[in-house]
């Protein structure tokens, strides 16, 4: 059977292809901007060197602009101001993506249970709810579901207050590897691969 244009002039709607790009039922392309990348909780996109990368979908549930006294570290302004800018707002418990729809995709979800609701380590970070477990759980399965065959997941954590062994439990998969970073080494960086 072809598809062609029908007689009467209906228009066939845009069918999405897997591989990113939209082509109606003709055949014929309509756009190919798809990103490759997603950060679901990108809060003030602090670990990105190109804070506006073209590839990537920047998410939170979070969009503000916080402005918090500061005196220290020789800052003359007295003044810190956060942003929290995401492309869409989005929960990373539920994202509102096809499954396999990203190549990679960086989670660094916030890692503070314990901190002042207006204090400074939650404004930049971000604080998990008393259901932590959960939705630490939730959102590895919604990260793996929209990553392709293949695809990387980036995860970072700091196990300043939970440990990242009990954070791992909650994942699906075991990671390939990691990396320590930070002043006190408590920062981990973990590359997983979605088995195919």
């Amino acid at each position: 059977m072809t598809i062609g244009p029908r007689k009467d002039g209906f228009q066939l709607p845009a069918v999405r292809i897997h591989i990113g790009f939209f082509f109606n039922l003709h055949g014929n392309l309509i756009m190919g901007t798809r990103k490759r990348v997603l950060d679901p909780c990108c809060g003030g996109r602090m670990m990105w060197g190109n804070k506006q990368h073209p590839d990537v979908v920047f998410g939170d549930q979070r969009n503000e602009v916080i402005t918090v006294t500061d005196r220290s570290h020789g800052n003359k302004s007295g003044t810190r101001t956060l942003r929290i800018e995401p492309d869409t707002l989005i929960d990373f418990r539920s994202l509102p993506y096809q499954d396999g729809e990203f190549k990679l995709v960086a989670f660094d979800p916030p890692h503070l249970v314990r901190a002042g609701t207006k204090s400074w380590l939650t404004a930049k970070y971000g604080k998990l709810g008393s259901d932590w477990k959960d939705d630490l759980r939730k959102g590895f399965a919604e990260c793996f579901r929209v990553l392709s065959p293949d695809g990387v997941l980036v995860f970072k954590w700091n196990e300043t207050q939970v440990k990242v062994s009990e954070v791992l439990a909650l994942a699906p998969f075991d990671p390939l590897f990691g990396h320590l970073s930070g002043r006190k080494g408590l920062t981990h960086w973990l590359v997983f691969m979605k088995p195919i």
